[in-house]
């Protein structure tokens, strides 16, 4: 890596870090709101014990972080490092300001924008602020169940501790922010484009790449495939288009092969090449 990526990684990481402080000290906290995950814990942890806030983020986190290492990787585990000592002081700097609502629902509502937007930079850019997604990889590959689904077994134990130590319309409010964080983070790590990937076999190939090309703008690449049961040669189209293309594309296919089939699925990331649309007249 580079010593201009190094820095912009670093950068980025530590300013991830500061909005998910500022998104706990000036929101959630003051009124009683908590995330899921390890935050969740830090923040009960922290009003039952009467600790410093930072300091169950950064104890809490730890074991998860040498976990991230040997499992994922040494920058993964020194970025994850650097966010989390960010993320403890920031709040431990912040614990004394004064929030910035007192109204419960917008402090949930923006609480949980500030908290995401800082989770999601801080994972787009190779680290994580909260240990729990670690433990779902692992427990993944032992159990019948997805990560998302033990992640959210997690938070559902977490935010609901959360009502009998807050209150459960505290717990209420937690939801709505941990929801709002859960969507802002897909957006800040995915990016407002929502760049699609789209597959197309089809015996008329030719026509519909063709089509995409000069009605779309959008460029194709030719690849070469074989029938699983036929074993017969076929051409599978590919080509990046974006979420509003969507239906266009569509009804290009089927005008031009009804029959044909269509894959299409989301990615998170569209660089080099020739993915810049071309201008159609």
């Amino acid at each position: 890596m580079g010593i201009g990526n190094l820095l912009t990684r670093v950068f980025f990481i530590i300013v991830g870090a500061v909005l998910m402080a500022v998104g706990l000290e000036l929101f959630l906290v003051p009124n009683q709101i908590i995330d899921g995950g390890v935050t969740g814990i830090s923040i009960i942890s922290s009003h039952l014990s009467g600790w410093p806030l930072g300091i169950f983020l950064f104890v809490l986190n730890l074991p998860f972080l040498v976990l991230g290492y040997k499992q994922i990787g040494k920058t993964f585990a020194l970025s994850t490092l650097l966010g989390i000592i960010v993320m403890s002081v920031g709040t431990q700097l912040l614990h004394s300001t004064p929030a910035f609502v007192d109204d419960v629902f917008l402090a949930a509502v923006f609480g949980g924008i500030v908290l995401g937007i800082g989770i999601g930079i801080v994972i787009r850019f190779g680290g994580s602020l909260d240990g729990t997604e670690i433990v779902a990889i692992l427990l993944n590959k032992k159990t019948p169940f997805s990560v998302g689904e033990i992640v959210m077994f997690f938070n559902l134990f977490i935010l609901t501790s959360a009502g009998f130590v807050f209150g459960w319309d505290k717990a209420m409010y937690s939801l709505i922010a941990y929801f709002i964080a859960f969507k802002m983070i897909d957006i800040t790590v995915e990016g407002l484009n929502d760049s699609k990937a789209v597959w197309i076999i089809s015996d008329n190939h030719k026509a519909i790449g063709d089509a995409l090309l000069s009605r779309l703008g959008r460029g194709v690449t030719y690849m070469h495939g074989e029938g699983g049961f036929s074993g017969d040669e076929k051409k599978v189209i590919f080509t990046v288009i974006t979420r509003l293309e969507e239906a266009k594309l569509k009804a290009i296919v089927e005008e031009q092969d009804d029959q044909a089939f269509l894959a299409i699925g989301d990615i998170h990331d569209v660089k080099g090449g020739r993915f810049k649309k071309k201008d159609i007249h």
